[in-house]
C-alpha cells in the first residue's frame, strides 16, 4: 500500500500541515506530487479538494484508520493547481523538500492590512443641489471651501476623498458637514497598492526594422498556429530586443493572455518598467524584494484577478499567479542571478519553460551574450534561434581596445587607471560626454595571480583557478588537489604575486583626485540600499548631472545612456580567476555587456579593456564582440573537460555545527551512493571552498555524468538515505544541480 500527504490549505502558514491518505490501487502508478485530488475530510460525508505534496510507502498512522483518496480532479486548470504542479517538478529536479518548493512558488498569502479609498457620492438630485448652492451663495460671508465643493459636485457625482482634500484643499470638517446634511454619502472601497507612481509618457511607436519584424512575425505565426515553444533571441547590444519583446507581448495580450518579464537586476527595473508602462499603461506592474509585503501581496491579487496583464521583476516574479499566462520573457537570460542560492536551488530558465508547458505558454529568452547552455540548446534545435546581428540605429557597435596592464606596471604606472584610459577620460570630459568605469570584482575571492606576467595559478587537473584557503594552501574544489602558495611567480620569478583588493569606493576616490572638476557618482551595493537607490543614481546620470559613473557589474547590464561615449573596464580579467569552469564565459559576457554601453547615441563609442591576460580568448573575442567564435572555443573546452552543458554536475553540500557529524555524514553518503552507482564519477568528500561559515562545517561531493536523469536518481537515493538517517542527526545536505556558485 502506498500513501500520500495532502495539503488542503495552501496559505503559507498552513503549508506544513498535511493529512495522509491511502492511494487507491487504480492510482498507484499515476498519482504524482502536485496533482489535485478529492478526499474525505473529517466526520460525515464532507469532501475536500487538496494537493498531493509527498508520496510514501510508510504509514504515519494506523492504516486501518487512514482514509483513501477519492479521485484525481480532472482537467483542473486553476492557477494554484499549476503552481503546485510546478513545485512538484522543482522538488524532483532540483532537490529539497516539497514544502520548500511550495513556499517558493506560492505567492504571499498572509493577509496584509487592506488599503481603502474613500469616495464622496452625491446623495441628492441636481435640482436640490442647485437650491443648496444658491442658498450658500446668498449669504454675505459664505465659505469659499464649501463653494468649491458644491461646484465640484455639480460636475461629478463621485469624487475621490484625496482629490477633495488635496487638490481642492477642502477640510474634512466641511466634508463631514455635507455628509451630516445628507448632501453626500461616503463610500469606502478597497484599493490595491500600486508600486508604479510615475507619470506615463506618450510613447512614440517605433517601426520595426526588417530584422526585428522578421523574428516578431515568426513568433506571432507560431503562436497563432498553436506552436508554443522556447525562443532564444541572440541580439547584439542595441539591436532592439526590448522592442521585440513589446511587440510579442502586445500580440499575446490581444489574444486575452498575460505576460511575465524577468530581468536580472533590480537596478534595471525602472528603465525597463517605463518602457512597458509607456506602452501598456496600467496593465503593467512590478515585483521586487525592495517592496513591502503589502505591496507584493496586492500585485499578486491584481494579477490573479486580471487587473494587470504584465508583471516585470527579477527571478521571483516567475511565480506571479496569472491564470491566463501566455508568454514568459527572460531578458539577459545568461545572468547568474537567475539561479537561486536558496533551497530549492532552481534555475529560472528551465523552470520558466516548465511553467509555460503547464500553462500553455511560450518562452522568449534574450541576450547579446547567451549562456553557453542556452546557445547549445538552440543549435541542437531544442530552442528556436532568432538573430539580431545589427544595432537598431545607424551607428555601429563601439570600438574596443585592449590595454596590457603588465606594460603599464613596467613603465612605472601602479594605478588602476592606465595612461591611455586617463587621456581618453580627459578628452571626453572636455567634450561634455559621459564615461562609465566598470570594476570587474568577480573572482577576487582567494585567487592568486602575478601582476608582472598575468599568470593565474590553476589546478593541473581541472584547468580552473586554485583558491587560497585559510590553511595557507591553494585548493581545487573540483578534484581536491592542493599545493602551497608560492612566494614568487613560477613563470617569471616576480614577487608581485597575490590577490587583488580594490573596491569601487577606492576607484571613485582615485578618479576624483585625477579629475577634480569631474562629477563622479558611484553605484554598488553600498550606495543602492534604499528603496529607490538604483533609480536615483541612474536618473542622476541619465539627466547628465554626473560625468562619470563608477560601479560593479550592475552598471553594465541593459542600461541605455545616449551620451556615454567611453567605457573603461578595470581589472577586466578578474572574473577569469573564479575557481569555476564558467570563468571564461562570465568574463566574455561581462566585458561584452560593458563594451555595449558605449556609443548608443549619435556619437561613436569606445571601450578600453584593461587586463593582465590580453592573450585569453575571452578577452580577445569580447573586444571583437564576436560571440560565435567565443562559443566555438568555449564549447570545445567544455567538451574536452566534460563540463556542462556537455555533461551535468551535482554538488552535494554537507553541513553541521559538529565537524565529526559533517565528516561522518559525508563519508556515509559517499559510500551509500557508490554502492548504488559504482560507475558514477564522484569527487570528494572534501572541504568546501569556504570550509566553515558561522561555525558551520561544510563538506562537498561532486558528481558528474552526461545524464541529468541519472543525477536526479542519485539525489533520490541520497534523499532516501537521509530520511532514515539516525547516525548523523546534526548533519544536513543540500543539492545543487549544475551549480553556478560553488562556495
Amino acid at each position: 500500500m502506498r500513501y500520500c500527504n495532502v495539503v488542503v490549505d495552501i496559505s503559507l502558514d498552513k503549508l506544513d500541515k498535511t493529512f495522509q491518505y491511502k492511494i487507491p490501487e487504480g492510482l498507484q502508478d499515476t498519482l504524482i506530487e502536485g496533482m489535485q485530488v478529492e478526499a474525505p475530510f473529517g466526520r460525515g460525508n464532507r469532501v475536500i479538494t487538496g494537493y498531493v505534496v509527498t508520496l510514501s510507502d510508510e504509514p504515519e498512522f494506523d492504516p486501518a484508520k487512514t482514509k483513501e483518496i477519492i479521485k484525481v480532479v480532472d482537467n483542473s486548470t486553476s492557477i494554484d493547481n499549476q503552481l503546485i504542479q510546478l513545485a512538484g517538478w522543482m522538488k524532483r529536479n532540483f532537490g529539497g523538500a516539497m514544502n520548500q518548493a511550495l513556499k517558493t512558488v506560492i505567492p504571499i498569502k498572509q493577509k496584509a492590512k487592506s488599503k481603502f479609498k474613500k469616495i464622496l457620492v452625491l446623495n441628492i438630485d441636481r435640482n436640490l443641489l442647485d437650491d443648496e448652492y444658491n442658498s450658500l451663495m446668498a449669504r454675505s460671508n459664505h465659505s469659499v471651501a464649501k463653494e468649491r465643493l458644491f461646484l465640484a459636485l455639480k460636475d461629478n457625482d463621485e469624487i475621490p476623498w484625496d482629490v477633495v482634500t488635496k487638490k481642492l484643499n477642502i477640510g474634512s470638517n466641511i466634508i463631514r458637514d455635507f455628509e451630516k446634511n445628507g448632501i453626500i454619502t461616503i463610500r469606502q472601497e478597497s484599493e490595491y497598492r500600486n508600486p508604479i507612481n510615475h507619470t506615463r509618457e506618450n510613447e512614440q511607436r517605433h517601426i520595426l526594422n526588417d530584422e526585428q519584424a522578421s523574428i516578431c512575425n515568426q513568433f506571432i505565426s507560431d503562436y497563432d498556429a498553436g506552436r508554443l515553444g522556447t525562443y532564444l533571441i541572440h541580439g547584439v547590444t542595441g539591436s532592439g530586443k526590448t522592442l521585440c519583446y513589446l511587440e510579442m507581448i502586445e500580440h499575446v495580450i490581444n489574444k486575452g493572455k498575460s505576460a511575465i518579464v524577468l530581468i536580472p537586476e533590480i537596478a534595471l527595473t525602472f528603465q525597463t518598467v517605463m518602457r512597458f508602462y509607456n506602452r501598456f499603461g496600467d496593465m503593467v506592474s512590478i515585483l521586487n524584494s525592495r517592496m513591502s509585503v503589502a505591496e507584493r501581496y496586492d500585485q499578486f491579487l491584481r494579477a490573479k484577478n486580471g487587473d494587470i496583464k504584465i508583471i516585470v521583476g527579477p527571478r521571483s516574479a516567475l511565480f506571479t499567479p496569472f491564470p491566463d499566462l501566455g508568454l514568459i520573457v527572460i531578458d539577459e537570460e545568461h545572468e547568474t542571478s537567475y539561479k537561486s542560492e536558496n533551497v530549492p536551488k532552481y534555475h529560472a530558465v528551465p523552470t520558466a519553460i516548465e511553467r509555460a508547458r503547464i500553462a500553455g505558454a511560450s518562452v522568449v529568452l534574450g541576450s547579446a551574450t547567451p549562456s553557453v547552455d542556452s546557445y547549445k540548446k538552440a543549435l541542437d534545435g531544442e530552442y528556436t534561434l532568432l538573430s539580431l546581428p545589427n544595432r537598431a540605429t545607424a551607428n555601429s557597435l563601439a570600438k574596443s581596445e585592449i590595454v596590457d596592464m603588465r606594460s603599464e606596471l613596467r613603465r612605472g604606472n601602479n594605478s588602476i587607471i592606465s595612461d591611455r584610459l586617463a587621456g581618453l577620460i580627459e578628452d571626453r570630459l572636455n567634450k561634455k560626454e559621459q564615461i562609465m568605469l566598470f570594476l570587474n570584482r568577480r573572482g577576487m575571492l582567494g585567487c592568486i595571480s602575478c601582476r608582472e606576467c598575468g599568470t593565474t595559478l590553476k589546478c593541473p587537473h581541472c584547468d580552473v583557478s586554485l583558491s587560497l584557503h585559510r590553511d595557507g594552501k591553494m585548493h581545487c574544489h573540483y578534484c581536491g588537489h592542493t599545493e602551497p602558495k608560492p612566494m614568487v611567480c613560477g613563470k617569471c620569478g616576480s614577487k608581485a604575486i597575490g590577490g587583488f583588493n580594490i573596491g569601487t569606493e577606492k576607484v571613485e576616490e582615485i578618479v576624483s583626485d585625477m579629475f577634480p572638476s569631474a562629477r563622479v557618482v558611484r553605484m554598488d551595493m553600498d550606495t543602492t540600499k534604499g528603496k529607490t537607490g538604483h533609480e536615483d543614481i541612474l536618473a542622476k546620470f541619465k539627466n547628465k548631472e554626473a560625468d562619470i559613473l563608477v560601479g560593479t557589474q550592475m552598471i553594465v547590464k541593459g542600461h541605455d545612456f545616449g551620451n556615454v561615449t567611453l567605457v573603461g573596464a578595470l581589472a577586466a580579467d578578474m572574473s577569469l580567476n573564479i575557481p569555476d569552469f564558467r570563468s571564461g564565459e562570465r568574463t566574455f559576457q561581462l566585458l561584452t555587456q560593458a563594451v555595449g554601453r558605449a556609443g548608443r547615441g549619435e556619437a561613436e563609442g569606445l571601450a578600453i579593456i584593461q587586463t593582465y591576460e590580453p592573450e585569453h580568448y575571452a578577452i580577445i573575442e569580447s573586444m571583437k564582440q564576436d560571440y560565435e567564435t567565443f562559443y566555438d572555443k568555449e564549447i570545445m573546452y567544455r567538451n574536452l573537460m566534460n563540463y556542462p552543458p556537455c555533461a551535468h554536475m551535482l554538488l552535494m553540500t554537507i553541513q553541521s555545527e559538529d565537524l565529526e557529524q559533517a565528516e561522518g555524514l559525508a563519508n556515509a553518503l559517499h559510500d551509500r551512493l557508490k554502492e548504488h552507482f559504482p560507475d558514477a564519477k564522484m569527487l570528494g568528500p572534501q572541504d568546501a571552498l569556504i570550509a566553515k561559515i558561522n561555525d558551520i562545517h561544510r563538506k562537498t561531493i561532486y558528481i558528474k555524468d552526461s545524464s541529468y536523469e541519472l543525477l536526479v536518481s542519485i539525489k533520490d537515493v541520497a534523499d532516501e538515505y537521509l530520511l532514515n538517517n539516525t547516525r548523523f542527526p546534526k548533519g544536513h545536505v543540500y543539492f545543487d544541480f549544475d551549480p553556478i556558485n560553488s562556495l
